[in-house]
């Protein structure tokens, strides 16, 4: 029985030890592919920002002109002393 030890021994820690190596290179292999999707998200969501920026500064634009023409049509006086 003492002669079978080390030999289980070694058996186990191979396995445990190649084991634990596929993982560890998996897990960094998916890391990667994740960091290129989340840089990829990353710039999809600056760009619909950017979009929104745009959008929202082109209302308020928007807005301005009308309240200026609706001001003018009632007759304020909207000039600067």
């Amino acid at each position: 029985m003492m002669d079978w030890t080390p030999v289980v021994f070694v058996i186990f820690k191979v396995l445990v030890l190649g084991t634990g190596m596929f993982f560890a290179i998996k897990w960094h292999y998916d890391q990667g592919k994740k960091k290129k999707a989340r840089e990829e998200e990353q710039r999809a969501v600056l760009r619909a920002s950017g979009k929104v920026a745009v959008v929202f500064v082109l209302s308020l634009l928007g807005l301005g002109l009308v309240t200026f023409v609706f001001s003018r049509m009632l007759g304020l006086d909207l000039t600067f002393p």
